[in-house]
């Protein structure tokens, strides 16, 4: 195991404390915001992790080195000797960018045109830094709000045909279907012709009802910007007489219209899913869905990719083309990796993330002397009602899902302290501190800082697990699922 230090990013949108208190930070970062925390294998912003001599080594040359041994047999074969993932905290404390992350095809497009242009991989331009698509997952650390996915086209029309102003009136009459009403302008069938001209190829396969969600998409996010603040008016008497079921909608769409005056893209929070979780809650974000965060602490895992592309509500480059080649139209429910069948809740102190990719996923997990559930259980609990009911703690535990044994983690202590342990050493984490664990480690224990060793690490059937002792702690492990 090696001590592992994150990176720092200081972006505008982040919080002033929440970040510097949580890896205890004091003066190191003065009065500037710290947005996201990155324990990282990206060749543009490594961690370095220390070694047993005491001297420092970024991640990548790490695994590169020793790529079976830090990586596993399968996680080497399929990835090659890099990290599979990307794993940060992140803490929002005004909304930041509507973007898309790339397909495939898409950054492996743009990342060699972009490098034939001889656009540097730092320029503030660059959109493609790798060639990776990024799908990401959220899991909250504390109430945390979002903005993910289209919502279903009649709750999209509602609201917008609500808002008094110009550009939104034209995304309603688009979305049902009034052509002549586009954008005010006289030459519509002109500008329909631009917005669709904007479709990526895949489009010819669409049906009309989701050509419009991308024209009126496309028309928010095109719209020129405004001086005062007549969007957030128009948009502030909204919840009257509106289904309290809209407000989270609305809400987001007046925290972006504060944060960013007079850009018409916050209109698209009108057309997206609102997303509120507490604690422990979770959302995973397919490439080529668009989305914002609007405020809160998270874990955020996702492909080993820095690839981002912004389409508003930010001051950051916007490449507005390749998002809509890359935006997925299609409407629905944000899906939640916690849920059956994404994922499962494993213990009364251990909840497993596990979305259908290779890269990565998530555990988060507490350790306690006390025999009570984790309170986050409980949560979850409430929230899936009948489903989880059923699975009550005997059952859970018989059906316990095991830490990943093999492949690279990486472990953060979130509260308290906590002790993880193989069969050669043991180190003991607090608030803020992490160790990257090999896969040549194997299997790991994680228990409260201050225990007494009894000596039963595992199982009936010889299997590991979390053991709680005297103290308390909780951790996230970042891992891959293989």
């Amino acid at each position: 195991m090696y001590r592992i230090q994150p990176v720092q990013k200081p972006y505008a949108w982040g919080s002033l404390d929440r970040l510097q208190s949580m890896f205890h930070l004091g003066d190191e970062c003065g009065s500037r915001e710290l947005a996201e925390m990155w324990f990282s294998g990206h060749r543009q912003s490594p961690s370095t992790v220390q070694l047993p001599d005491g001297s420092f080594q970024e991640v990548p040359t790490l695994i590169r080195r020793h790529p079976e041994e830090m990586l596993g047999e399968n996680a080497s074969h399929l990835f090659g000797p890099v990290m599979p993932y990307l794993f940060k905290v992140i803490s929002a404390r005004i909304p930041l960018s509507l973007q898309v992350h790339p397909l495939d095809f898409q950054a492996r497009a743009g990342f060699n045109r972009e490098n034939a242009l001889n656009i540097a991989l730092d320029a503030p331009e660059r959109s493609f830094k790798d060639t990776l698509a990024k799908n990401e997952m959220v899991v909250a650390l504390e109430p945390f709000t979002a903005a993910v996915g289209f919502a279903p086209p009649n709750v999209q029309l509602r609201l917008l045909a609500s808002v008094p102003h110009p550009v939104a009136q034209s995304m309603a009459a688009i979305l049902a279907g009034n052509a002549e009403a586009l954008v005010g302008l006289p030459e519509a069938e002109h500008r329909r012709d631009i917005l669709d001209a904007m479709m990526p190829l895949s489009a010819i396969t669409w049906p009309e009802s989701r050509k419009r969600i991308f024209r009126a998409f496309a028309t928010a996010i095109t719209a020129p910007s405004e001086s005062g603040d007549g969007l957030e008016a128009a948009l502030r008497g909204l919840s009257e007489g509106m289904d309290p079921q809209a407000y989270p909608a609305i809400d987001n769409a007046l925290q972006a219209a504060r944060a960013f005056p007079g850009d018409p893209s916050v209109l698209c929070m009108l057309m997206m899913n609102p997303v509120r979780l507490d604690e422990g809650e979770s959302v995973y974000i397919p490439a080529g869905t668009p989305h914002a965060y609007i405020h809160g602490t998270a874990a955020e895992i996702m492909n080993n990719s820095d690839n981002v592309l912004r389409a508003g509500m930010t001051a950051k480059h916007k490449d507005i083309g390749n998002l809509l080649h890359s935006l997925n139209c299609l409407p629905g429910s944000p899906i939640d990796p916690s849920n059956t069948p994404f994922g499962i809740l494993s213990t009364q102190y251990l909840v497993t993330y596990r979305p259908h990719v290779n890269e990565f996923m998530l555990a988060y997990g507490h350790v306690d002397d006390s025999s009570s559930s984790w309170a986050i259980v409980g949560r979850l609990v409430r929230r899936y009602g009948e489903l989880l009911q059923r699975l009550r703690p005997q059952t859970l535990l018989r059906q316990r899902v095991q830490l990943p044994r093999r492949g690279p983690r990486v472990l953060l202590c979130t509260e308290g302290a906590i002790r993880c342990s193989n069969a050669e050493e043991s180190v003991e984490l607090t608030q803020g501190e992490a160790v990257f664990i090999p896969s040549s480690d194997g299997r790991v224990e994680i228990r409260a800082a201050e225990h007494h060793d009894d000596g039963h690490g595992s199982d009936e059937t010889g299997e590991p697990h979390v053991m709680s002792d005297v103290g308390k702690g909780s951790y996230l492990l970042a891992s891959t699922p293989l």
